[in-house]
């Protein structure tokens, strides 16, 4: 019986002994835990840190997070007990008020789950940016940062003339990537540089500089404001004296000197919109204007959109450009007077269908000077790979009936455009001299044109170009003076004026734009598509380029200002109207 009992006890032992084995090897452990701080918020743009303080005794296995219920973030991990938890989130631009709720929760490795934690995310109003009012005259070292708006009252100027067109002070304004620039309309806020003082205006990519209308979406329009105005010491053909060396208008703007290379500051994307103030009947202020502006000076990446007179004008001067974009002016795209001899490579001008001047509008319009004069130096710009797109995409658009040409080229002018597209324009290119000689310009070469492509539209006029439906005169890929008045007029020699364009290098002249990779959306309303589609059967790809450019150039296999690569992405804008820029 002892036997017995004892056998019991024993098994009893050997078994408490064995579930107390097992309850240590299966021992629970604590479930996990999440910890978070105070809530969060943040304007939109801002970044705030999502964080939580994790323990997991039983060794942490993954976390996940979500954001409003949708996945944001997973990790994984190898059996820690404890950690913080950390991500970088950028608020969005929601309404102010609007909560972002970021849900953590976290798994241990026996597979047990913690509580759900929530930190929220309020999305904050963004305080209105200050506005500074400019005056007068600025001097020294002066600089505008991007995180205030400066409001052009009257004409501001960097340095300073009297009434002599002596220099009396200088200065140079820096203005930060990003910075906006709005003018006060009701006293033609306008900047000027004055000669020897510089702007130093380089914005990026994705900070462009803006110069701008004042007014709400909706309400802006050409002329708001004045403009951009640079002088500079470089030559121009002006008699020497203060009264001619005054731009025109009158308002204080001196310009030119022996200085080929003056260097007046630099711009990189920089756009100016809504400018163009009237001075006095026909006298404007461009968009942006250059006084004889030296080659010293760097001009890349700049928009003139919605003018009221030319988009680009200069006035003399050696100043080499590259990336430029005329959006929709009222008169010129390209204007160039006085001497202006410096090199302009890549330019796009589009117009509207409504918007031309009364003095009548052109991609390229080009004189030596207002009378015509031999006056030196005479105004032979070099422009390469301009994209010049009038206003008639197709027969049935109506167009203002002040469109004129796609190049004038008159008053004694020696201009060469190489590797550039016209079309759209009642006139491909007008050799005009009413006053001065162009077309002896023309016979000697010193008027160059080489691969130029001018392309008409179907169904416009009898010959693509309007012919039938205008005069003064218009309607021809290529005319003269007296295009209009003599029955087979006569451009150099026994040339009329189209066989003298198709005998210089390179040129042609096509039906339509049908089989030239131009996008349709060049004509319409939304942000144009500028690359090139490849491979059609007179495509704008694979042409020779000058061999005798300077080495400012760039040697391209291309008509237009863009085959492949669309240089004005992100810092340009096409729908300035719509962005409210003072908040």
């Amino acid at each position: 019986m002892n036997t017995k009992i004892s056998k019991a006890l024993m098994l009893m032992l050997t078994i408490a002994f064995a579930f107390t084995a097992c309850k240590k090897e299966d021992a629970v452990f604590p479930v996990p835990t999440v910890s978070t701080g105070a809530a969060l918020s943040g304007v939109p743009g801002a970044k705030v840190t999502i964080t939580a303080t994790i323990s997991a005794p039983g060794g942490l296995k993954s976390i996940t997070v979500l954001k409003n219920g949708a996945a944001f973030d997973t990790k994984t991990f190898a059996g820690e007990t404890s950690t913080t938890y950390t991500k970088e989130y950028t608020v969005e631009s929601l309404a102010a008020g609007a909560v972002v709720n970021f849900t953590i929760q976290v798994l241990d490795n026996a597979n047990q789950s913690s509580g759900l934690a929530t930190i929220p995310v309020t999305v904050t109003a963004v305080p209105p940016t200050p506005i500074v009012e400019v005056k007068g005259n600025l001097e020294g070292n002066v600089t505008w940062t991007a995180d205030k708006i400066y409001k052009l009252v009257g004409f501001v100027r960097v340095g300073q003339e009297d009434v002599f067109g002596t220099i009396t002070k200088t200065g140079t304004l820096t203005i930060e990537p990003g910075t906006v620039i709005i003018g006060d309309r009701a006293s033609k806020g306008t900047l000027v540089i004055q000669r020897g003082s510089k702007i130093i205006a380089n914005g990026t990519v994705d900070k462009p500089i803006v110069m701008t209308s004042e007014r709400n979406p909706g309400e802006k329009e050409a002329g708001d404001w004045g403009g951009l105005v640079i002088c500079g010491k470089a030559p121009n053909n002006l008699p020497d004296d203060k009264t001619n060396r005054e731009l025109e208008g009158g308002y204080g703007a001196f310009h030119g000197g022996t200085e080929a290379a003056d260097n007046s500051g630099s711009l990189k994307y920089v756009r100016v919109e809504y400018a163009g103030v009237p001075i006095n009947p026909n006298q404007e202020i461009n968009s942006f204007t250059f006084g004889s502006v030296g080659s010293g000076t760097t001009v890349d990446y700049i928009m003139a959109s919605y003018g009221l007179d030319d988009s680009f004008e200069w006035f003399g001067g050696t100043v080499n450009c590259k990336h430029l974009i005329a959006y929709r002016g009222l008169d010129d795209d390209f204007d160039t007077d006085n001497g202006f001899s410096g090199y302009v490579q890549y330019g796009v001008g589009i117009r509207g269908t409504t918007q031309a001047d009364q003095s009548g509008s052109n991609g390229f319009e080009c004189d030596n000077d207002a009378n015509g004069s031999s006056n030196t130096p005479f105004t032979s710009a070099i422009f390469a790979n301009m994209s010049i797109i009038g206003a008639k995409g197709k027969a049935e658009t109506s167009i203002n009936v002040q469109f004129q040409n796609g190049a004038q080229l008159r008053r004694n002018n020696k201009q060469k455009i190489y590797n550039t597209l016209i079309t759209g324009y009642p006139n491909g290119v007008y050799i005009d001299s009413q006053r001065g000689s162009a077309k002896v310009n023309a016979e000697k070469g010193d008027i160059d044109l080489q691969n130029v492509v001018l392309a008409g539209v179907d169904g416009w006029g009898t010959n693509g170009w309007g012919q039938g439906f205008a005069t003064n005169p218009k309607g021809f890929a290529v005319a003269d003076l007296e295009q209009n008045t003599a029955a087979t007029p006569i451009l150099i020699g026994t040339q009329k004026p189209s066989e003298w364009f198709v005998s210089l290098k390179g040129n042609k002249i096509l039906a339509n734009t049908s089989k030239t990779g131009l996008s349709t959306t060049l004509w319409g309303t939304g942000t144009p598509t500028f690359t090139l589609t490849t491979g059609t059967t007179e495509s704008l790809i694979g042409v020779d380029f000058p061999t005798t450019l300077p080495a400012f150039f760039d040697k391209t296999d291309y008509v237009g200002a863009f085959k492949d690569t669309d240089w004005t992405k992100t810092w340009a804008e096409f729908n300035p109207q719509s962005i409210k820029y003072v908040k």
